[in-house]
């Protein structure tokens, strides 16, 4: 079973808003004292100025202890995809978390499917599988539709129900209409609630199994440990009243997550 964590789960502890931000090393290490066994570097674009010295030394400290990593970013141009696909091979990365819009760049269906085209060559040659994850810019029928018109097995699906919501998608529908595809798992729990007062809505974090997060049926619709699938943790934490409450509430949550996932029984 594939479990681990993501720099979303050190989004704070790893920030600006800390004296002392965490570097990626640490986080490795962090991973695996805490167990995991995965850790996927996701929306960090830091790394695209990182050295070959610095990449390598990076695959060897995950190799040295035992983690496997995994890379992401967003956005499906061929370039941009191809500067990552030079990361994730100088990593030894297999697995490319993306998204189809970045920023301004918003291709249509049509253009998504043929800029996938494209860089499906390079995907397998370098045996690399491109995850495109659940969210809310994009309709789950609309990116289930480039999946099952490129219908490769190196394109498949993220699938993070908890982001679909914001898009008024139930999260056990995003789950049923793409379990058969999933190929990476990010789990986060999560709380839909009116804001105070009585306008508006607030969609904010919570640990595993307090939230609305439909965590058996996802398990056991995705399968992940029999499939191989990566579970990957990440935090929609809100930030708290100063920094060291911040940091401490975010270490407590991976912790009790991780062991939330490793107990799982189905």
């Amino acid at each position: 079973m594939r479990i681990g964590l993501s720099t979303y789960a050190f989004f704070w502890r790893g920030s600006d808003r800390v004296e002392e931000p965490m570097s990626l090393e640490a986080m490795l290490e962090e991973t695996v004292a805490l167990g995991g066994d995965v850790f996927q570097i996701c929306d960090y674009p830091v790394i695209e100025a990182f050295g070959t010295a610095r990449l390598n030394q990076l695959r060897a400290q995950a190799e040295r202890l035992g983690i496997r990593l995994e890379l992401g970013t967003k956005g499906v141009a061929p370039d941009h995809l191809g500067r990552y696909l030079d990361i994730a091979e100088r990593l030894g990365v297999s697995l490319l978390r993306s998204m189809l819009y970045r920023d301004e760049d918003r291709p249509t269906t049509e253009v998504a499917i043929q800029r996938l085209e494209a860089i499906l060559p390079r995907l397998r040659r370098q045996n690399v599988t491109l995850a495109l994850e659940t969210y809310e810019q994009v309709a789950i029928d609309d990116l289930m539709a480039v999946i099952e018109h490129l219908d490769d097995p190196h394109i498949g699906i993220c699938l993070d129900p908890a982001n679909c919501v914001a898009a008024l998608e139930m999260p056990l529908t995003v789950v049923e209409r793409t379990a058969p595809r999933v190929v990476n798992l990010h789990v986060k729990d999560f709380h839909f609630t009116r804001a105070p007062g009585w306008v508006g809505f607030q969609l904010t974090g919570c640990p595993l199994g307090e939230g609305q997060l439909p965590f058996d049926a996802m398990m056991r619709h995705v399968d992940p440990a029999s499939r191989g699938i990566s579970q990957v943790i990440e935090h929609w934490l809100p930030w708290q009243s100063d920094a060291t409450t911040t940091c401490r509430l975010e270490s407590e949550w991976t912790r009790r997550n991780l062991d939330f996932l490793r107990s799982y029984t189905p």
